[in-house]
């Protein structure tokens, strides 16, 4: 059986007495009750972008990322155009409104904050996890008090009908998906029509055309984790609830004190690459905007939580460690994608030295998610350097807005 809570602890972030004890227990009864067991890693990633504007964003992504297109799903509402690397990877299932008059619960959820309402259907839905057996963890799940959509509503939705789907969570705005697929079968999302359309197998030979020409396309590897920014109030309730639907472990938190935050990991506890399973990380601030007038401590993540709602901050992608020229892989990359006429919010941090470099690319215009680059050297595990990760989180927060949008 599973024993989730013996993984070593990293960071220095001090957590409440409350955290610590539930950790324990939910991990412990999760392993019990075979859950830890029957859920797996990472299947698909689900996002939603504005109607036409799909075509352009993957293009963007076929320059940045290892992915491809696959196949389009035409349904009622939506345009679901699948991406893939291959089955070791987790899929990305890019939705686009037909309608843009188009109202659903997560066009409501970017509506009520001043910048997330600028794009109303620019959102990331969350992660589907792959299970062996999909009505027992959700029942499981539900009698938990977690909150599934009933297959009438997914339908309404224009979401596929094999995968259970929870209610977005309080505390991350996010969904958790099950679905199932026998170890060696491919990944199949029972949902419209499957078609290749000829314009967006054009925008994504662009990209990967570009790719190749500057000579980034073997540096890109999957995606090594996923950020997220709450609350502060809900930093822990955030990846307790994350814990009990997944089975992931806590890796640890880091305190952020330069820029008045936490960063904190959760990974997979069935030993998978971060390839095949990414890491999901929770960065919140250390205290809520409401006394900040006391202290007037740098406010980015909190900030933009305010503006954007707790929602996903970026994707962050693996650099193949090595170098190019006498130049790191990832420096090389970053200077061949912005002479293409991609921005980034600053030079890239961190150094062999300090095991890591990393770097954040300016918010994506059709999806409002940054793309983060990480080379790591050597054997080197971690996922940041402290230092690295307070000036990306200011750097973010210049792009962002560091004053309240009213």
């Amino acid at each position: 059986m599973f024993n989730s809570t013996l993984f070593p602890r990293f960071g220095d972030k001090q957590n409440s007495p409350f955290f610590e004890e539930y950790l324990q227990r939910v991990l412990a009864e999760r392993d019990r009750s075979g859950l830890t067991e029957m859920i797996g890693g990472i299947e698909a990633l689900m996002l939603t972008v504005e109607p036409g504007n799909s075509v352009e964003y993957i293009t963007e992504l076929s320059l940045m990322t290892p992915y491809h297109y696959l196949v389009t799903l035409d349904s009622p509402k939506h345009l679901t155009h699948v991406l893939r690397i291959d089955m070791n990877s987790p899929d990305i299932l890019l939705r686009e409104v037909k309608d843009p008059d188009y109202h659903d619960i997560f066009r409501s959820l970017n509506d009520i904050y001043p910048i997330g309402s600028r794009r109303h259907h620019s959102r990331y839905l969350g992660e589907i996890l792959l299970t062996t057996n999909r009505h027992e963890v959700v029942a499981q799940q539900q009698s938990r008090e977690f909150r599934f959509f009933p297959i009438g509503q997914l339908a309404e939705l224009d979401l596929p009908v094999n995968v259970s789907i929870s209610k977005p969570s309080p505390y991350t705005q996010n969904v958790v998906g099950y679905m199932e697929r026998p170890a060696d079968g491919i990944r199949v999302y029972q949902h419209g029509e499957c078609v290749v359309l000829s314009n967006i197998q054009a925008a994504y030979e662009r990209g990967k055309e570009m790719q190749e020409r500057i000579g980034i396309k073997d540096m890109i590897q999957p995606i090594d984790h996923l950020a997220a920014r709450v609350y502060s109030q809900n930093r822990e309730s955030a990846i307790l609830e994350y814990l009990a639907l997944s089975s992931y472990y806590y890796w640890g938190s880091y305190d952020i004190k330069e820029q008045n935050s936490s960063t904190n990991v959760t990974k997979n506890t069935k030993n998978m690459l971060e390839s095949m399973s990414p890491a999901k990380v929770f960065t919140a601030n250390n205290i809520p905007y409401c006394v900040n007038h006391l202290d007037k401590l740098p406010s980015p993540t909190e900030t933009f939580v305010r503006n954007y709602g707790p929602r996903l901050h970026h994707i962050a992608l693996t650099v193949k460690d090595g170098s190019y020229n006498g130049v790191e892989n990832i420096d090389y990359v970053v200077n061949a994608i912005s002479a293409q006429g991609k921005g980034f919010l600053l030079d890239t941090v961190g150094s062999r030295e300090e095991g890591l470099k990393q770097i954040f690319s300016s918010a994506s215009e059709f999806s409002s998610l940054i793309i983060e680059y990480v080379q790591r050297f050597g054997d080197f595990q971690g996922f940041f350097a402290k230092d690295n990760v307070a000036q990306l989180t200011f750097a973010a927060g210049l792009e962002e807005g560091v004053q309240e949008q009213h």
